[in-house]
This record gives C-alpha cells, structure tokens and sequence, in this order.
C-alpha cells in the first residue's frame, strides 16, 4: 500500500516553534507544550459536526444490538483499550458493548511490537474473530492516517456492512478512504517531529471521550449529568452512588442508603422508590414497563 508523501502528512512536519528545543531551559519547554497544547480544543472543535455524526450512528448500531469497536495501533490503540475499559464501570454496559482492537495484542499495551501495526492481515482475523455485523460501528484511529492494520480493518468493516468511522490528524490520508464518518482534527506539526502521542494523541482522547460518553448519555445511561449506572463494585464507588442517589432524590444521605439497600444497590430502582415513593417491587416493575427508560419510569 502505498504511503502518504511527508509533505502532505502534517504530523511529520518539523514544527517552526519549536526550533532549538533541546536549547531551552525546563520552564521554557513546558510553555512551548502548553501553548501547543491550547489549539487541541480549538481542532478538536471544528470536527463537532462529524463526531456528532459517529455518536448518532454508535448510537443507532447499539440500540440495535450493535457494538461500538475501536482500532488502533501504538498510541492510537492504548488510548482505545483505555476508552473502550472506562465505559464498564462508568456506564454499568457489558463489556462486550464497547470493545477495542490493538495491533499486536495484549503485549503491545506496555511495550512496542515490531510490526504489528503493519500487519494487514492481523486486522482482517482479528475483525472476523469479533463476527462482525452490519449493526457494528468500526473505528479507525491513526494520526498519520496511514496505519495498515487500521485500514485495513476499516476496508474490512465497510465490506461486512458494519458503519466505519475514521480519528486522523490528517484529513487527506488514505485512511478517509474507507471511512463513512471523518474526524480529522489536524493539530499541525509536533514539538518532537513526529511525536504524535503528544498532541495527536491529546486530540485523539478528547474525541474518544467525546464518542463514548455522549452516545451513553443519548442510550440513557446518565440521569441528569449523574452516573446513575456506575458499578458499584468497591467503597469507594459505593460512596458515590450513595451520593449519586442523595443528589438525584434529593434524599437526605440515611434515606438514600435505606433504598439503596432495599433496591439491592440498583441505583435505578432506588431513585424510583425515593421519587415516586414506591417499594423495590414496584419501583422495578415500572422500570421494566418504561424498558429502562429512566425518565419515563419516573414520569418526568
């Protein structure tokens, strides 16, 4: 496959500003990351209108039993995996609801593996391992735009039927080719020439924290701006679904704990109980009769 000419891959352009970097005092540096690090958000913001775009279609493949699966390569990839392990316990979804592909596996979490990222074939029989369907949303990231793992799974996705997404730095990149939905937040040249984990990989978090979390907030999994679904699988997390529910009710703290007891610690239930003063039978049994639908359960 043939690779992006340098002149028109942006991420691999020597950055003006950052001249003589190895020259400057400590202090000096850090200002130079962090007035770089400023136009992330700026990027990031221009591509609004295509990431709403992917959260409508994540959102529409999950309602229909789809799956929300990331891939990447390097950075890209752990940066996926991390997205992809958060939204479990955040959210309280299957793990199997959003899922991520690195190249080279589990090893290439902590450590490089020569090659993988190049490795067309891996992404095909990694992709068919997942039995992908139509109802899937596919999403490649890859700041170069060039990563044959991930256009190849992207070629791969859109051939199966399933929606394709593409997070790039460069719009241009062969990686467009196969995407239905482009995210290119082109942050310019590095500080380090070809460091994408720095600002690449910052605008490549904030889109992947952007998809995530809205299209869970859209699937109902956020009441207000509370995680009502958190996992409440350890004190600490139990706290805060006690002030989660106190805070959503309006409770005081001890009658929160009582329903939250008497619901068997489902968040849910015990917001029903509390607001509509029902018992944990009927609080369930009106949740199952609004599908889960939080809002309408609770008649607002």
């Amino acid at each position: 496959m043939p690779s992006l000419p340098q002149e028109r891959r942006r991420t691999e352009h020597r950055n003006p500003a950052s001249r003589g970097l190895d020259r400057l005092p400590t202090k000096a540096i850090l200002r130079l990351m962090n007035q770089e690090d400023r136009k992330v958000a700026i990027s990031v913001g221009r591509e609004i209108p295509s990431i709403a775009r992917a959260v409508d279609a994540i959102v529409s493949g999950i309602r229909k039993g789809g799956r929300l699966i990331y891939v990447g390569a390097g950075t890209s990839g752990r940066l996926a995996v991390l997205d992809a392990a958060e939204c479990p316990p955040t959210f309280g979804i299957s793990p199997n609801t959003v899922q991520a592909m690195i190249a080279g596996g589990k090893k290439a979490l902590t450590s490089a593996v020569e090659g993988a990222e190049d490795s067309a074939r891996n992404a095909v029989r990694d992709l068919r391992a997942k039995k992908l369907s139509r109802n899937d949303v596919v999403v490649g990231i890859a700041a170069s735009g060039t990563t044959p793992y991930v256009l190849s799974a992207l070629a791969f996705a859109r051939k199966r039927g399933a929606k394709t997404v593409a997070i790039t730095s460069n719009r241009n990149a062969a990686i467009t080719r196969d995407a239905q939905i482009v995210i290119a937040a082109e942050v310019g040249p590095e500080i380090v020439t070809g460091s994408t984990r720095l600002k690449a990989g910052t605008s490549q978090k904030l889109v992947l924290n952007m998809l995530s979390t809205a299209a869970m907030v859209r699937l109902g999994h956020v009441y207000d701006n509370l995680m009502i679904d958190v996992a409440l699988t350890n004190e600490k997390l139990r706290q805060r679904g006690l002030r989660i529910l106190a805070e959503a009710s309006g409770a005081d703290p001890s009658a929160a704990e009582h329903a939250l007891r008497r619901s068997g610690h489902n968040l849910r239930a015990a917001l029903v109980m509390l607001k509509n003063g029902l018992d944990a039978k009927a609080a369930r049994a009106r949740l199952s009769l609004a599908k889960g639908n939080l809002r309408l359960a609770l008649g607002e």
